[in-house]
């Protein structure tokens, strides 16, 4: 497991996931036009990450000179949909604004990094928790299926979605994973890359095989990660989460959201007012003709089995009862 972010002599070293899984590139982030652009073309992915990635571009942007409110707005201005991303700036915002300006880059340090070191800290409580539902769960070999990129890749380390696969591989519990591919950035192809490293047995699938594998009876469970989860326990997702949500309640399969309490936005009632980014048509590659590209969906609550959180497994429609 390589580290996604670190820090090398006052710049931010980040793994270049554009470029997996081809070749193992990192790139050296040295400003905040930097930083917003490895965000906003994707070369870190995952709401965790986006967030400690954005932690690190204050920090950037404050040792070029630039004031606070202007990095502040460069960053929170990338992608709209992770809401990891404005918890990390407003973070930033509240450590930072009563420092005196002499002190204000070593503090800005001090925050970034306790914000990477708690996400890996969350993500790994998250797999423990996980583990016991999985391991409640009788089939065995236990057949997950999983959406999009939600491991190690996605995180500052262990993953959200992908952490309790490993946590029960670490355990000795036999594990077989379906993978989806997630076009058109075909993000499940980083799921398999990590899979793979770790000798953890799956198969990729392409996006619209997920029904025909639950209606087959050939999924134990499904466990997805989140962009944003609303108060309500809608989620906010890769798209294409929506359809196996409804695929797995027509077919019985549990279906679990995994995340820490930093995607859940308790000042956004319901999924409906998560803003849902539409990315550009050059992605499908050369086509001619007009393109819709969403990047998220929303599986609304009723279709949550649960949400896995560094605090524990909450109902979907009960995350009143999380500590803030």
């Amino acid at each position: 497991m390589l580290r996604t972010i670190a820090e090398d002599d006052g710049a931010v070293v980040i793994l270049d996931q554009t470029r997996l899984p081809r070749e193992t590139a990192f790139v050296r982030l040295t400003s905040l036009a930097a930083a917003a652009h490895a965000i906003r073309v994707m070369q870190v992915r995952g709401a965790p990450l986006i967030g400690a990635t954005a932690a690190y571009g204050v920090v950037l942007a404050l040792q070029e000179g630039i004031a606070l409110d202007e990095a502040l707005a460069v960053l929170a201005a990338t992608r709209p949909t992770a809401v990891n991303l404005r918890w990390a700036l407003d973070r930033m915002r509240w450590a930072l604004a009563e420092v005196p300006a002499e002190r204000r880059l070593d503090m800005a340090w001090s925050e970034a990094r306790a914000i990477a070191a708690e996400d890996v800290q969350a993500n790994a409580a998250i797999g423990a928790h996980g583990l016991e539902l999985l391991e409640a769960l009788p089939h065995r070999p236990l057949r997950v299926m999983t959406h999009c990129n939600a491991g190690w890749l996605a995180t500052v380390e262990h993953g959200t979605a992908i952490s309790p696969i490993y946590a029960a591989h670490d355990h000795g519990l036999p594990v077989q994973v379906w993978v989806s591919e997630t076009r058109p950035r075909n993000q499940g192809l980083l799921t398999a890359w990590e899979l793979a490293q770790a000798g953890i047995e799956h198969t990729l699938i392409a996006d619209n095989a997920a029904g025909l594998l639950m209606m087959q009876g050939k999924v134990d469970c499904v466990i997805v990660g989140a962009d944003r989860i609303a108060a309500n326990g809608d989620t906010a997702n890769k798209v294409g989460t929506y359809l196996k949500a409804l695929a797995a309640k027509a077919h019985g399969v549990p279906f679990y959201v995994a995340a820490p309490v930093s995607t859940i936005d308790f000042a956004c009632a319901e999924g409906g007012r998560i803003p849902i980014e539409e990315r550009a048509a050059g992605e499908f590659g050369a086509v001619h003709s007009p393109v819709a590209n969403p990047a998220f969906d929303v599986t609304p609550a009723p279709l949550i089995s649960g949400i896995i959180t560094e605090q524990g497994v909450f109902p979907a429609g009960g995350l009143a009862a999380i500590r803030r």
